[in-house]
C-alpha cells in the first residue's frame, strides 16, 4: 500500500486549518486600525498612538505598528476580540517591539485582559490575566516580564529574563502549555523555559489551597460520624482489682471515661483519615484541581505602561492555540523583514557619518579663513597707525 503523499502547500493550508486564531493584528490597512482600537480617557494626560514604521525599517508598509508619540507619560490602548478558554489548550502570545529610540526607561510589555474590561477606563488598576514583554530602567532593570493572575493575585516569574536592549524590532513569544509548562522566545529562539507551578513559586500557594480543601472535605465527610460518636471510651490503663470476684461481682469491665472534643490527631470510629486522603488523591483530578494557567474569558489584549522617552512601535500581535502558526506568523513578517531593517540603519549610519565629517571639516575650513580675515584687518590697522 502505498502513503497518499501532499504537496508543502497542502500541509501548510492543513496546518492553518487547525490552528485556532482568536487575534491577529499587523496594521496593513492604514488607519482602520483606528476602528479597533480604543485608547482610554481614564486620565486627561495619557500619551498617544500613531501608526508609523519609524525613522529605519525592513518595509514600510509592513513594518508600520503602534508608535508611543510624548515623552513621560503612561499610555492605555486596548483591543477586543471574541471570548475564549484556554482550559486544555496551549496558549501563544506573540508580538514584535522596536525601541528605536533607545529606550532609557519604560515598559514595552502587554497585557492580556477579561472580557469585561472597560476600555475607555483602562489604567494602571485594571484586573489583567498576563502581562507579557520587556521593561527597560537604567542599568539595573532589563527584564523579561511573565506575570500570571491566579487567585486574585499577580506572581511573576521567579527566573531573571533578560531583554533585548539595542533599538532593532524583536519579536516576543509567550508560550503556556496545559501540562503547565512554559516558554519564553526572542526571535525565535527559546531563552526559558520550565514548570508554571514552580517557576512562579506557585507551589506553596497551591499545597495551601489544597491542603485546605482537603481539610474541608475529610470534615464534611466524618461530619454525620463524628455526631454519633460515642461520648464515652473504655479506660485501657485500667487493670482488674485483685480482689475481684467474677462468681459474686460477674465479668469485670475497664470504667469508661469522657471523650475530649473531637480535634486533630482522632480519629471518628470507622474512618481513618490517612487511608480516606489516599483513596481521595488517586483521582488525577483532584490533583490538578488548581489550574495555574487557565483563563475562562479572555476577551481584551492592550498596553498599558509608562515611558520616559517616547518612540517605540507595536506591530504584528497573535494570539493563537498553534505553536507551528505562531512561528510560521513570525517568519513571515518579523523574518522577512529584520534583514533590509538593519541594513537602512547601517546605511543611514553611514549617512549620518559622512555628514558629521563634512560638516566638521566646513568648519576646519571656516576657522582658516577667519583666521586669515583677522591677520588682514590687523595688518590694515597697523598701517593706519
Amino acid at each position: 500500500m502505498v502513503a497518499a503523499r501532499f504537496p508543502l502547500w497542502a500541509v501548510s493550508v492543513l496546518r492553518v486549518a487547525l490552528a485556532t486564531v482568536y487575534f491577529q493584528e499587523d496594521f496593513l490597512d492604514g488607519e482602520r486600525w483606528r476602528n479597533r482600537w480604543v485608547q482610554s480617557t481614564n486620565d486627561s494626560q495619557f500619551g498617544y498612538f500613531r501608526l508609523s514604521s519609524g525613522k529605519f525599517y525592513g518595509h514600510k508598509e509592513k513594518d508600520k505598528g503602534l508608535q508611543t508619540t510624548q515623552n513621560s507619560r503612561f499610555y492605555a490602548i486596548s483591543a477586543r476580540f471574541k471570548p475564549f478558554s484556554n482550559k486544555g489548550k496551549t496558549l501563544i502570545i506573540q508580538y514584535t517591539v522596536k525601541h528605536e529610540q533607545k529606550m532609557d526607561c519604560g515598559g514595552g510589555y502587554i497585557k492580556l485582559f477579561p472580557a469585561d474590561v472597560d476600555q475607555k477606563n483602562l489604567n494602571g488598576k485594571s484586573q489583567y490575566y498576563i502581562m507579557f514583554g520587556p521593561d527597560i530602567c537604567g542599568f539595573d532593570v532589563k527584564k523579561v516580564h511573565v506575570i500570571l493572575h491566579f487567585k486574585n493575585q499577580y506572581h511573576s516569574n521567579k527566573k531573571s529574563i533578560r531583554c533585548k536592549v539595542d533599538g532593532f524590532t524583536h519579536l516576543y513569544t509567550l508560550i503556556l502549555r496545559p501540562d503547565l509548562t512554559y516558554e519564553v522566545k526572542i526571535d525565535g529562539q527559546s531563552i526559558e523555559s520550565g514548570s508554571i507551578e514552580y517557576d512562579w513559586q506557585l507551589t506553596s500557594l497551591k499545597k495551601m489551597e489544597k491542603a485546605s480543601a482537603e481539610s474541608k472535605d475529610w470534615h464534611q465527610a466524618t461530619e454525620g460520624k463524628s455526631q454519633d460518636w460515642e461520648k464515652h471510651f473504655l479506660d485501657a490503663s485500667a487493670s482488674k482489682p485483685s480482689d475481684w470476684n467474677s462468681e459474686l461481682d460477674g465479668d469485670w469491665q475497664a470504667p469508661m471515661l469522657q471523650k475530649p472534643p473531637y480535634q486533630d490527631g482522632l480519629k471518628p470510629e470507622g474512618i481513618d483519615k490517612d487511608v480516606w486522603l489516599h483513596q481521595k488523591m488517586k483521582n488525577t483530578n483532584y490533583l490538578m484541581e488548581y489550574d495555574l494557567s487557565e483563563f475562562e474569558n479572555i476577551g481584551a489584549i492592550g498596553l498599558e505602561l509608562w515611558q520616559v522617552r517616547s518612540g517605540t512601535i507595536f506591530d504584528n500581535f497573535l494570539i493563537t492555540d498553534d505553536e507551528e502558526y505562531a512561528e510560521n506568523f513570525g517568519k513571515a513578517t518579523w523574518g522577512e523583514t529584520k534583514g533590509p531593517e538593519r541594513e537602512m540603519d547601517a546605511i543611514q549610519a553611514k549617512e549620518e557619518v559622512r555628514k558629521a565629517r563634512e560638516e566638521d571639516e566646513d568648519e576646519q575650513m571656516m576657522g582658516r579663513f577667519g583666521g586669515r580675515e583677522n591677520i588682514f584687518k590687523g595688518f590694515h590697522n597697523r598701517n593706519e597707525l
